[in-house]
């Protein structure tokens, strides 16, 4: 089992992923943080880059990283609306 650092962009909102030098809005770009990943997320929720960042367990795959829980995986797949039919903050 690999663990998988992941957060929010407090700008967007973006699902991110840690790719070992930064952050990436593909699931398939997140890399094993092991035994960093206590020392990774501290130091991310001390910069308040990043919302919600957590640390999440996955299963290393030919494909890629995949998170062991689906609330992990919906976010690493993307909205699950189509954005042309999402409602814009001026639409309200």
């Amino acid at each position: 089992m690999i663990r998988l650092l992941t957060g929010n962009t407090l700008e967007t909102g973006d699902v991110v992923w840690w790719d070992g030098t930064g952050w990436s809005l593909h699931l398939v770009d997140a890399v094993d943080v092991g035994a960093e990943g206590d020392m990774l997320l501290a130091r991310t929720l001390a910069a308040e880059r990043i919302n919600d960042a957590a640390l999440v367990d996955a299963v290393a795959t030919p494909a890629g990283p995949r998170p062991r829980t689906i609330r992990e995986r919906v976010r690493g797949a993307g909205p699950t609306v189509r954005l042309d039919l999402n409602r814009m903050a001026g639409d309200v």
